[in-house]
């Protein structure tokens, strides 16, 4: 099964991609699920369809669903939410408010990874088109397997032994339940699922990720600083789509200004991106709505290019050898170098690029070494041990 997902700022119409990519797949033959996972779903509406948490067909070889946070809550957490429902209602009813309260903060994007998941092992289709929430939302989505990774490994054995000795005291003492072997064999089990999906992830020959984007330069800027920050994930992005482009005759008269800005953020972007397959879509006539009009829309935007495959595969991280020891270079551009900060710790590095961040285990060949100097050029941050 291939897994392609589609992010890009909110706007720019990655629904409308998904979809269409999706309709284009379907209509060669393959068995195709396309999902979204952003809660403000329209998915449906780019269907003229309801959709729910289970697939509906909605073409031949088409389906289509939209992930409920609080269904697939339900399924995944057993006896930790018990236990959560059992210490928010210790001293009231149980309510419509706390069922919904279940869905803490960034669950809905551990919840879309489970689904994900889940879908991947039944193994029912050839392709899965994953719809994602606008940028910000789809870097949780990626980067929670590693932040939740570094918690279990670093935090949580710490967390359950002390659970054990202090339960006795604090449920006589503050009249409150404590969590029990059973609801912490939860977190154990919903990491190891994760665990799983961040090796699924990872491999490029297997999943993608396409990045939607118009012209405007704000969209363009969030379209490069999210391909950074893929790279700094590790994740292979093999698609720009650049959507809603003005054709000449629309650039006439009152909008003649806006050619020459077009001209040259295409330029911009196909400079930027040189050796990833870019695909452009000019702003259509009609909505995009209902199955006819995508299978046209996904003709139109991949012509005689297969979508379904790998278009393009980077090597994001690599390691070198010198007489003066080891450099490892990590593949990301458009970055600020006055935003990078870089520390070690023993056999793990931390790296931030503005708001992100992420503290990743060195390959075993430089788990003795020491960090001398790192050094940005050319798109790359290189990194010395000796």
């Amino acid at each position: 099964m291939r897994i392609i997902l589609y992010t890009g700022k909110g706007g720019v119409g990655k629904t409308s991609i998904a979809a269409s990519t999706a309709c284009k797949i379907a209509s060669e033959g393959k068995r195709v699920l396309v999902i979204s996972t952003d809660q403000a779903h329209s998915l449906g509406d780019s269907f003229d369809k309801k959709l729910s948490n289970n697939p509906l067909k909605i073409d031949t070889n088409l389906y289509a669903m939209e992930i409920d946070s609080i269904v697939e809550n339900e399924k995944a957490w057993g006896n930790l939410k018990k236990y959560i429902e059992k210490l928010m209602t210790v001293k009231s009813e149980k309510t419509i408010e706390s069922e919904e309260l279940l869905v803490f903060p960034g669950f809905e994007e551990l919840l879309a990874l489970i689904k994900i998941k889940e879908i991947y092992d039944e193994g029912q289709y050839d392709v899965l088109i994953v719809d994602c929430a606008p940028t910000g939302e789809t870097m949780s989505l990626l980067k929670f397997p590693d932040l939740f990774k570094w918690w279990m490994e670093k935090i949580y054995p710490i967390k359950k032994k002390g659970a054990k000795f202090t339960r006795p005291l604090i449920e006589a003492t503050m009249k409150i339940p404590m969590p029990n072997d059973e609801a912490f064999n939860d977190i154990e089990r919903i990491y190891e699922k994760i665990h799983e999906l961040h090796q699924l992830m990872l491999d490029q020959e297997i999943v993608s990720i396409r990045i939607v984007t118009t012209t405007e330069k704000i969209v363009m800027k969030e379209a490069k600083r999210s391909f950074s920050y893929f790279h700094l994930f590790d994740y292979n992005v093999d698609g720009i789509i650049i959507n809603k482009i003005f054709s000449k005759d629309s650039l006439k008269g009152y909008f003649e200004g806006w050619a020459k800005i077009q001209k040259e953020s295409i330029e911009d972007l196909e400079n930027s991106f040189k050796g990833i397959p870019i695909f452009k879509l000019e702003l259509m006539r009609d909505e995009l709505r209902k199955v006819e009009i995508l299978k046209k829309v996904g003709n139109k935007l991949y012509g005689n290019s297969s979508p379904e495959k790998v278009l393009f595969q980077d090597k994001i991280f690599t390691i070198e050898k010198s007489t003066e020891g080891y450099s490892l270079s990590i593949k990301m551009p458009f970055v600020d170098k006055s935003q990078l900060k870089l520390s070690q710790k023993g056999d793990e590095i931390t790296l931030s690029i503005k708001n992100e961040r992420r503290s990743f285990i060195l390959p075993t060949k430089l788990q003795s070494k020491e960090i001398t100097q790192a050094k940005y050029h050319d798109g790359k941050l290189n990194i010395y041990f000796a």
